[in-house]
């Protein structure tokens, strides 16, 4: 009975770990561009997604519609409103994906 409770407080630290992971993608990966490009959604602007697509390498290219997917969907939770400091942060970081 004394392992179980090592067993499940480790698992719950390994589930923890992987909701932050999710939750904040670290700047420069796939995953913090599909976050973005998401996020751009909620705020209203217009983005270029299938261009920003097109400058990922085509390894990435999967990836980043999964996590677009998966941050789509955990967005319909999130507030859709942004101020004009947060729309003009993800206005300015939409511009540097579709310029890379």
């Amino acid at each position: 009975m004394t392992i179980l409770k090592p067993l499940a407080a480790g698992a719950m630290l390994l589930a923890l770990a992987g909701c932050t992971s999710v939750a904040n993608p670290r700047p420069g990966t796939v995953e913090y561009a599909a976050a973005t490009v998401s996020r751009a959604y909620d705020c209203g602007l217009r983005v270029d997604r299938g261009g920003i697509i097109a400058r990922l390498d085509r390894q990435d290219r999967q990836r980043f519609v999964e996590a677009n997917a998966r941050f789509a969907v955990k967005s319909y939770k999130a507030p859709h409103r942004c101020d004009t400091a947060e729309r003009e942060r993800v206005q300015g970081e939409i511009g540097v994906l579709a310029r890379r």
